[in-house]
C-alpha cells in the first residue's frame, strides 16, 4: 500500500512539474509572439519623434533621446488629414453597415429557410473566398466605368456590400440557435421576418461585432481598391493620402510619414476597445456547426 501510495505521489509530482512547464512555456512563446508583433509598432512610434537624421541611425536608438513632436503637426500642415480621416471613416461605416445587412439576411436564409438549390448556392458563394481580389478587380473596374462611378466613394462601397466571409460566419451563428427559440415565436404568432429580427438577430450579436471589427480592420486599411478607382485628391482615403506624405520621389521626412501612420492607428485601436468583449465573446462560443 506504501508503494503504491509513493509511486502515486511521485506520477502527480511529474505531472505537476509537466503541466507547469507547459505552462511558462506558453506565456514564454506568448511574450515572444508579442515582441515579435509589437517591435514593428514601437519603432514606428519612436521614429516618428525623430529628425529624419536620427530617423536612419544604425543601429536605432529604440528611445529617441530628443523627442520631436512636431513631426505631428506636419502631418496636418502638409496633407488635408481631416479629409482623408473622414473619407476613411465614411467609406468604412456604409460598407460595414450595408455587409451587416446582407450577411444577415443571407446568412439566416442559409440557415433556417428552405429553398431549392440552397446547398449549391452556399458552396459556391464559399467559393470566392478562394478567388483573390486581383482577379475580379478589372471586370468590377469595368462595370464601375459602364455605370460612371469611377473616382467616387460608390465605386468602394458597392462592390464590397456583399460578403461571402460575413454569410458564412452568420450562417453559423444562426445553426448553433436552437429551433426551439422559432418554434415558440410562430406559436406566439410572429411571423418568420419577427422571428429572425427579434428572436434570433440580437443572439447573433458576437459575430456581428466580429464581422463588424474584421470588415473594419480591413477597409480602414485598403489601399489597393481605393488606388485602382479613386483619382481625385480630395477622394482619398486615409492609407491613399499616407503615400502622398512621401513627397516627389520619397524626399519628404520618414519621421513625418510614420506620424501620419501612427495617427491613422488612433481609430483601430480605439474601435478594438470598443467592441473587444464582443470579439472575445463571439470567439468563446467555441466550434463551428453544419
Amino acid at each position: 500500500m506504501a508503494v503504491y501510495s509513493n509511486s502515486a505521489k511521485k506520477r502527480d509530482w511529474k505531472q505537476y512539474i509537466s503541466s507547469r512547464l507547459g505552462f511558462w512555456f506558453g506565456i514564454l512563446l506568448l511574450v515572444l509572439l508579442g515582441i515579435i508583433v509589437l517591435a514593428p509598432l514601437a519603432w514606428a512610434l519612436s521614429s516618428s519623434l525623430r529628425n529624419p537624421r536620427e530617423a536612419f541611425k544604425l543601429p536605432p536608438d529604440w528611445l529617441p533621446l530628443n523627442p520631436d513632436w512636431s513631426n505631428y503637426g506636419k502631418v496636418f500642415e502638409q496633407i488635408p488629414y481631416a479629409t482623408y480621416l473622414w473619407n476613411s471613416i465614411f467609406v468604412c461605416s456604409v460598407t460595414i453597415a450595408g455587409q451587416l445587412v446582407t450577411a444577415t439576411m443571407a446568412g439566416y436564409a442559409f440557415a433556417r429557410l428552405p429553398f431549392p438549390g440552397k446547398g449549391i448556392i452556399f458552396w459556391f458563394i464559399l467559393a470566392t473566398l478562394m478567388i483573390p481580389i486581383q482577379a475580379t478587380i478589372i471586370p468590377v473596374f469595368v462595370l464601375m466605368s459602364k455605370l460612371h462611378l469611377v473616382d467616387t466613394h460608390a465605386s468602394l462601397i458597392l462592390p464590397a456590400i456583399v460578403t461571402a466571409f460575413g454569410t458564412f460566419l452568420l450562417r453559423q451563428y444562426f445553426l448553433r440557435i436552437p429551433n426551439e427559440f422559432e418554434e415558440a415565436g410562430v406559436i406566439d404568432g410572429a411571423n418568420q421576418f419577427q422571428v429572425f429580427y427579434k428572436i434570433y438577430l440580437p443572439l447573433a450579436l458576437p459575430g456581428l461585432a466580429i464581422l463588424a471589427l474584421l470588415s473594419f480592420n480591413f477597409y480602414w486599411n485598403d489601399f489597393y481598391r481605393p488606388l485602382i478607382f479613386i483619382s481625385s485628391n480630395e477622394k482619398f482615403t486615409l492609407p491613399l493620402g499616407i503615400v502622398t506624405l512621401f513627397g516627389f520621389l520619397g524626399t519628404n521626412s520618414i519621421s513625418v510619414v510614420l506620424a501620419g501612420v501612427m495617427l491613422s492607428l488612433l481609430p483601430v485601436f480605439v474601435i478594438y476597445l470598443i467592441g473587444q468583449r464582443y470579439l472575445i465573446e463571439g470567439i468563446a462560443m467555441g466550434g463551428i456547426k453544419g
